[in-house]
Formats: structure tokens, C-alpha cells, sequence
């Protein structure tokens, strides 16, 4: 059985090498690059670590031993995430991630304060004054920066050239879903009526791939996996990545923002084209769906408003519809690991991690 805890410390320990040695090398470049060099490290000091996880099994199922170098490949899906993460946070405004304030928004709260090479982290000197767009530009920045260095830390993991090599077309599948994704619902995000098929839609190619179906490829093709097994981690990765969103979707409305660290009225506010709003508008009665929409079109949505939104989520059966959703793909991922041969831990591992990742709480 696989120890969880000690896997995310050793992804947590190399994260913060690499940041301590590129806040080292930005700070050469100009002090005033500190407030960078802080987001930089809050946006890798927390997380699940997930994607890395699912890397590391995907590499161990193809019968490899535990090694630094797949720590180090592993640590740059987190990169990826990282970024990910900062850029959505800019698409929906987000005002929080994990308790705190993210990037833009913490941009915009330091004024773009001016720090001294010579003054420890985060030792203010002086105030110079914003333009409104420049915190989404300098958070945008960073998501770039973390999205680089995901990518020349990937390449200088200390695997084998020959391994490395082979998943250079997997890099450019994972960000054109990823993109696909998130440019897919940012077109549908404010529709009046959004369809179930096309909010899974979604979930499956800003969510399900790029958290477990590619990360397990990537590992799985360093690792040099039969075709079999590379089939199973398509059977096994979509439908529980599918079930991740799902659970996030739940949270996103649900979850209790002093546990979830976020807001639950950023998707009702942005009316987001979840797969729970779609199996409300489906559900509810014709007067009810009426109240819905009224309530989500009313750009002043407060916490009442959205306590009536979850009564009547909760009423017509879409919350317990969604449950049952997550279940039957939990089920589903479940099931595909037994049409592969692989080593007895990494599917222990496995199906430990489909719990985990559709049971959270945040």
C-alpha cells in the first residue's frame, strides 16, 4: 500500500527547492520582482497533489521502481496545475484558493509594492501606483512562468533521454484538452439553459483529462506500458476524473467556504455550466426553474439568495442525482483496473486514489 502522506512531502520538498532556487535567481534579476517571487510560493504551497500522484502510478504500474527522477517528473503535473489554477482564477475573478488571496487579487492588495534587494520577504519600501488591468497581467505572467517551468522541469527530471522523448506528443494532447476545456466553458458560462452531455463536456476536457487520464499516460508512456495497460488508464482515468468535477461542482455550491477555502457563490453568481445546474434546470418544476433563473440572473446574488438556490437543488433531487453520478463513475473507474496486468501495489494505489479523489471535502 502506498504511504500518501510521505509521496506528497517528497513532491512539497522538491516544489520548494525549485522555488527557493528561482526566487534566488529573480531577486538577481531586480528586487522589485519579490511580489512575484511570493506568489510563486503560495501558488505551490498547498494542494492534493493529485496529478502527481496519478504520474508516479501511472509509472509504477508499468513495473518501474520508485526513483527521485519520477518525483521530479512527477512534481511538474503540480506545475501545470499551478498554472492552470492562477489563469482560471483570473477568467472568473476568483477572490480565494485555499484560504487565500489569489494572485491577482493579492497583486492588487500589495499595490505592486516596491521591495529592496535588501529587505527580507515581504519587506515593503514604498507604494507606486496600479492601473486597474495590471494585477491580472502580473498574475497572468505568473501562470505563464509556472506553466515554463513545468515543462524544464519535466525535461531535466534524470529519467532517460529515450523515456523523456516519448511523451512529447502527450504535452501538447494535455494542454490542448486543458485549453479546450476551459475556452469551452468559458463560452457556455451564462447560458440560460445548459445541457447535461455538454456540461460533462467540459468537465471532461478542463478537468478529467488533465488530472487523471494524462498524468497516468505520461507516466505510464516514461514507464514504456503496453497498449493494454495505456487503454485501462483511459477507462479508468476519464470516468473518475469526470467524478472529480462532479465532487467540485458539489463543493463549488455546497461546501463550506472556511473548509473549501474558496467562495460557494462564485458559480452561481457566474451561472457556470456545472452538471449540477443542468440537473436542476432539468429536474425542478416549471414555476420552480422560473425562481432559479430569476434568482442566478439577479447580478446582486448574495448568501440568501444562494441558500435558496441550494433549497431548491437540494428539493428537486439534483444534489442526490449528482451524487449518484459521481458513484457510478467511481464504480466505472473501479472496474477498469482489472482489465490490465499490473504490479499488486499500483493497483491497491489506484483504487485508493479513486476514493480520494471523488470522496473530498475540498
Amino acid at each position: 500500500m502506498r504511504d500518501d502522506l510521505a509521496f506528497r512531502r517528497r513532491i512539497d520538498a522538491y516544489l520548494c527547492r525549485l522555488v527557493d532556487e528561482e526566487e534566488a535567481e529573480l531577486l538577481r534579476l531586480s528586487g522589485e520582482l519579490a511580489p512575484l517571487c511570493i506568489q510563486l510560493r503560495t501558488s505551490l504551497t498547498r494542494g492534493k497533489r493529485l496529478r502527481a500522484a496519478f504520474l508516479y502510478w501511472g509509472w509504477r504500474a508499468s513495473g518501474q521502481p520508485d526513483c527521485d527522477g519520477v518525483i521530479r517528473a512527477a512534481a511538474a503535473m503540480e506545475l501545470v496545475h499551478a498554472a492552470a489554477c492562477t489563469h482560471d482564477d483570473i477568467i472568473d475573478d476568483s477572490r480565494l484558493r485555499h484560504g487565500l488571496p489569489t494572485a491577482h487579487v493579492a497583486f492588487a492588495e500589495v499595490g505592486a509594492l516596491r521591495w529592496s534587494p535588501r529587505d527580507p520577504l515581504p519587506g515593503p519600501v514604498g507604494h507606486v501606483a496600479v492601473r486597474q488591468e495590471q494585477p491580472a497581467a502580473l498574475a497572468m505572467m505568473l501562470g505563464d512562468l509556472l506553466m515554463g517551468y513545468a515543462a524544464q522541469v519535466f525535461a531535466t527530471c534524470g529519467l532517460p533521454g529515450a523515456y523523456v522523448a516519448r511523451t512529447v506528443p502527450l504535452w501538447s494532447t494535455l494542454l490542448r484538452e486543458t485549453i479546450a476545456g476551459e475556452f469551452l466553458e468559458v463560452l457556455r458560462t451564462g447560458n440560460d439553459a445548459p445541457e447535461i452531455a455538454e456540461s460533462l463536456e467540459v468537465a471532461r476536457y478542463k478537468t478529467a483529462k488533465y488530472t487523471v487520464e494524462r498524468p497516468l499516460h505520461m507516466g505510464a508512456t516514461l514507464g514504456g506500458a503496453s497498449r493494454q495497460v495505456m487503454e485501462a488508464f483511459t477507462a479508468y482515468g476519464l470516468p473518475l476524473g469526470e467524478a472529480f468535477q462532479l465532487r467540485d461542482d458539489l463543493i463549488g455550491t455546497f461546501g463550506d467556504p472556511a473548509e473549501t477555502g474558496k467562495s460557494n457563490l462564485d458559480d452561481l453568481r457566474d451561472r457556470k455550466p456545472t452538471a449540477l445546474l443542468a440537473t436542476s434546470l432539468t429536474l425542478l418544476s416549471p414555476p420552480d426553474r422560473r425562481l432559479l433563473e430569476k434568482i442566478l440572473d439577479d447580478p446582486a446574488l448574495d448568501e440568501s439568495d444562494a441558500a435558496r438556490v441550494r433549497k431548491l437543488m437540494d428539493e428537486c433531487g439534483a444534489r442526490r442525482r449528482v451524487e449518484e453520478m459521481i458513484s457510478e463513475r467511481v464504480s466505472e473507474a473501479r472496474s477498469a483496473l482489472d482489465c490490465a496486468a499490473m504490479p499488486i501495489e499500483a493497483r491497491a494505489a489506484l483504487g485508493e486514489l479513486a476514493t480520494s479523489a471523488a470522496d473530498r471535502a475540498w
